[in-house]
């Protein structure tokens, strides 16, 4: 993918994330994955909305793990 590209195949777009392009795909059926248009027959994905995916599917970090530990112990 290059600098100024705007718009990635399907191939690209399942090794930019790090999953299998069937995996890809399987998430296209069922409305999961990121958002794509189609250009004619072709699959594209634009780098902003698989940017805006990935964001969404971050998670916040556990915060005072050790805590929560000790509460346990104690109990």
């Amino acid at each position: 993918m290059t600098e100024q590209q705007t718009s990635m195949t399907a191939k690209q777009a399942s090794r930019y994330i790090g999953i299998a392009e069937s995996t890809l795909r399987l998430w296209r059926a069922r409305a999961t994955g990121p958002r794509f248009f189609k250009a004619g027959k072709l699959i594209r994905y634009r780098v902003v909305d698989v940017n805006d995916w990935i964001e969404s599917k971050l998670s916040e970090p556990i915060r005072d793990a050790g805590a929560h530990t000790q509460i346990a112990a104690q109990q």
